[in-house]
């Protein structure tokens, strides 16, 4: 008998899970952070339970196992013999590779095959990733379980997130099951484009569908919300729709004894149709109304429409039809129709009401560039008629517009050398009588400068006639001006005048001589008119008569000319070593030219009596009033000269310390004159001096100046005589004809958080939309004042805007009977200031000197309150004053839930 040790079944399977144990987690790392793949380890490659039967009995299989077939050839037969085998996954084998970290430890359960995953852990499984501070995995039920935990101050560590596809949804538990994409969560919010869902159970019953029990909806992104709506229960559709039970709103946990059968939210993003709901408002010109009732329709992926109408209670309606458009990479543009019938409370005893029908047309359209490289298209059209702007109501920029401007433009370009562009133009002053002005169409060809007689392959230096360049600029326009009471075909025809002007340029550049610049030049121009205009003093009325001849006529202007230019620089930098300015820099830039151009316009000019004394007369020319009006009469031979100038400093900077903290500055960006001096002429010699100015001073304030400068004296009608203004024993440069001057500068506080301010302002750069017509621009500023809290930058404690305009010209009296002098000044100002961290206030206004009188002036307050936002906006003065209290949430989809009482009444 041999004795010896038995071995149970029971003591041998310890050694054998240990080693089973260590060959699944030989190739994880330490620290578990790297993402591993979950399945293969646990499930195996195949069906282990039957044994592998070998195709070729007492031979070595040589067969790698990673392959299901192989052919060998064996020693004794020259057949081929395939090996083969089935390899059978397991039932619960998962269909996508799951990758997991965490960065406690990860505890693995073989025999019930688990997973759980502590401190920080992740779980990537398809579109699904899942954070929480625990995560257990049962690949046996293909379940996953999420949780949080409680630190020992009662706060809560790495609660449940889950993102999958468009849907983010934070919860105390998350149960999952990766199988059937089922699952069921505890104390719930997720985000469903600007909504925010809460709900105390959510079960999502598909990858899209969701029912969620006791839950509240809102748009405010705090844990607890300012505002909501509650409701037993509900159903989402992901990014589509919510619709719930009972629901009834509540402000700070306080419910609104307002209830509801059911609730409906739309979830969808991007453009749906639907109707657009009115605003109530109340005017004691206009009676009750509602405002912006319509309907949006989205027609396809490029075209959609906006339909809005006002009704009021005395009668008056308006209609606004708004399509809009696009492509992307190729067109964008948008058009609106309107139409007002308007009927108000007149202030004439004779009649109840004051009525009015107006229209307006605006539309804007661009190309992008890359649609057709070398063809641009572009619109902006804004006409209608003149008192529309007056009856827009809630409006105030608006009913002050009294321009209306529109343009149309096409251009096509050959290479780099040929350029067509055809536009139509319309301008519209709408003061009385309102007069229209269109040209349509308008042509423009363009031959860009080339060189005739230049090599196509130069070799060693150019010849001097090498360098001869020539050039083409063609103009083709038509004009109508009319006066809208006037507005007929016939009248249209009547007042339509075309012209043409040509000018070809032939130029020469010659080797520098020195620090001169020499640039000889000839230029010939011809002009094109279809009317002759004639004046001829009436003895028997005592006024001026005019009559028009049409037909076809030209005109002729020929010049020769030799430039000199040069630059001079300047520099003092004897400051002292405590100053802050270290050098200041003057740079001169005279240019003188010697020109001839002889007298080919005599014969267009001729000298008539403008007043009964028999002793004034003055010159005028026939093609005066045209399109592209007369040439200059005389002959030219003298010299034009010109002088610019502009300084600039180097301050010591104690914020900047790049490039030794040495600072550039521009004191004045240039100031100079220009004029000329004509040998050849009988009188008047000298030209008029044009005179300007131009500067950013400290960076801040921007000023342009300009004038006119007339050195000749005049008579006690205010015509020129032939005499200097400083001769007579007093020194006098002359007489400053007319003039401008503009001034704007703006101020603001340091924002409170530069993080915040650069963010803006990159949005702001990064933001590549085409540019905004004037009248786009409009229209969003008015839509800022609507609604000024969504706008108020409460970054910034305050800030001022402030402008001036200054202007006056001599012009002839309508009568002839001698000058007088118009002048136009205003100011405009506009700023805000935080009244407290929540409360901004701001206002702005218009001031004409001219009338002495604020012709506009608005305000606002604005009140920030997180989610919602509150506004109040007055207009105490202009032609309609107004008042608007508005308080709506600032999401966009329950914009419409809001408090609005609006009050404006026209003033005649």
């Amino acid at each position: 008998m041999i004795n010896g040790r038995k071995n149970s079944l029971k003591q041998l399977s310890l050694p054998i899970l240990l080693v089973s144990l260590l060959l699944l987690t030989m190739n994880m790392h330490g620290n578990y952070s790297a993402a591993t793949g979950f399945g293969i380890s646990l499930t195996g490659f195949q069906d282990t339970t039957k044994p592998r039967t070998d195709t070729i009995p007492n031979k070595t299989d040589t067969i790698p196992a990673v392959r299901d077939s192989a052919s060998i050839r064996s020693k004794d037969s020259a057949a081929i013999k395939s090996d083969t085998f089935d390899v059978k996954m397991s039932k619960d084998s998962l269909d996508a590779p799951v990758h997991y970290a965490a960065s406690d430890s990860i505890v693995m359960d073989v025999p019930s095959k688990k997973v759980i995953l502590y401190s920080k852990a992740n779980v990537k499984y398809k579109d699904m990733d899942l954070t929480a501070d625990s995560i257990e995995m049962d690949q046996q039920k293909n379940e996953v379980v999420a949780t949080f935990r409680r630190d020992s101050a009662g706060n809560i560590i790495g609660r449940p997130k889950m993102i999958q596809a468009d849907t983010k949804m934070d919860a105390d538990l998350m149960r999952f099951n990766t199988k059937t994409q089922k699952g069921i969560t505890q104390s719930t919010i997720t985000a469903q484009g600007e909504m925010f869902v809460q709900g105390e159970k959510i079960k999502k019953i598909s990858p899209t569908e969701y029912f969620a029990a006791r839950g509240i909806i809102t748009t405010c992104n705090l844990d607890t919300p300012h505002f909501a709506f509650r409701t037993p229960k509900m159903k989402m559709v992901s990014q589509k729709l919510a619709v719930t039970g009972p629901i009834h709103p509540e402000f700070e946990g306080v419910p609104v004894p307002i209830y509801l059968p059911f609730g409906f939210f739309p979830l969808s993003q991007g453009r749906h149709s639907g109707l657009l709901p009115p605003q109530f408002t109340a005017s004691d010109q206009f009676g009750l109304g509602l405002e912006g009732l319509g309907y949006y329709k989205v027609l396809n992926d490029y075209f959609d429409v906006i339909l809005r109408t006002n009704i009021y209670s005395y009668g008056g309606w308006a209609a606004f039809v708004t399509p809009s458009y696009r492509k992307r990479y190729r067109y964008n543009g948008s058009m609106n129709l309107a139409y007002q019938s308007t009927r108000i409370l007149s202030n004439d005893a004779k009649q109840e009401f004051t009525t009015a029908q107006t229209f307006n047309i605006s539309w804007s359209h661009t190309v992008d560039s890359r649609a057709r490289p070398g063809q641009t298209f572009s619109a902006n059209v804004n006409a209608g008629s003149s008192k529309y702007n007056q009856y827009v109501t809630n409006n105030p920029m608006r009913n002050v517009q009294n321009n209306l401007n529109s343009s149309i433009t096409y251009s096509k370009t050959w290479g780099t050398r040929y350029n067509l562009t055809a536009s139509a133009n319309h301008n519209q002053n709408n003061n009385e009588p309102a007069l229209i002005n269109m040209n349509l169409p308008n042509v423009a060809f363009t031959v860009n400068t080339f060189y005739p007689f230049a090599r196509k392959e130069l070799i060693g230096e150019s010849k001097w006639y090498e360098k001869l360049g020539v050039g083409l600029n063609t103009n083709v326009a038509n004009q109508i001006s009319i006066y809208e009471k006037d507005f007929s075909l016939s009248k249209l025809i009547d007042t339509m005048q075309w012209g043409a002007q040509h000018n070809i340029p032939i130029q020469l550049s010659l080797p520098s001589l020195g620090p001169l610049q020499v640039s000889p030049g000839i230029s010939y121009q011809e002009k094109w008119y279809s009317r002759k205009f004639r004046r001829n003093w009436n003895k028997l009325t005592n006024r001026m008569d005019t009559s028009i001849q049409k037909g076809f006529y030209t005109a002729r202007d020929l010049s020769f000319s030799l430039g000199l230019s040069t630059a001079i620089f300047g520099k003092f930098e004897n400051f002292g070593p405590n100053s802050p300015i270290t050098a200041i820099r003057h740079v001169i830039r005279p240019t003188f030219s010697i020109s001839y151009k002889p007298d080919m316009a005599a014969k267009d000019y001729y000298t008539m009596q403008v007043d009964s004394t028999g002793k004034n007369f003055y010159r005028f020319s026939y093609y005066d009033g045209t399109i592209f009006g007369p040439f200059g009469e005389g002959q030219f031979g003298g010299i034009s000269f010109g002088l610019d100038n502009n300084i600039e400093a180097k301050v010591r900077s104690k914020k900047d310390t790049t490039d030794g903290g040495i600072k550039k500055i521009r004191l004045i960006d240039g100031f100079g004159f220009n004029g000329g001096y004509n040998f050849l002429a009988d009188s008047f010699k000298l030209s008029t001096i044009s005179l300007y100015f131009r500067s950013t001073l400290f960076e801040k304030i921007n000023i342009t100046a300009g004038a006119n400068l007339d050195p000749y004296k005049v008579n006690d009608r205010g015509y020129r005589i032939n005499e200097y203004a400083w001769k007579g024993g007093r020194f006098s440069p002359g007489r400053i004809t007319n003039g401008n001057i503009a001034v704007s500068t703006s101020f603001q506080s340091k924002p409170k958080d530069d993080k915040k301010a650069k963010e803006k302002e990159d949005q702001f750069n990064n933001n590549n939309l085409p540019p905004m017509t004037p009248e786009e621009q409009m229209e969003q500023m008015n839509y800022t004042q609507q609604h000024a809290a969504e706008f108020a930058d409460f970054n910034i404690p305050w800030s001022l805007n402030i402008s001036y305009s200054f202007s006056f010209s001599r012009n002839f009296k309508a009568d002839y009977s001698g000058f007088e002098t118009k002048t136009n000044s205003n100011m405009s100002l506009n700023g805000d200031f935080n009244l407290t961290p929540k409360w901004k206030m701001g206002m702005n206004t218009y001031y004409d000197f001219n009338t002495s009188a604020i012709q506009m002036f608005t305000m606002f307050i604005s009140r920030e309150m997180h989610c919602w936002q509150l506004s109040i906006n007055v207009t105490p003065v202009g032609p309609i004053r107004t008042f608007n209290f508005t308080i709506n949430p600032k999401s966009g989809i329950l914009r419409d839930l809001k408090v609005n009482r609006t009050r404006y009444f026209y003033g005649q």
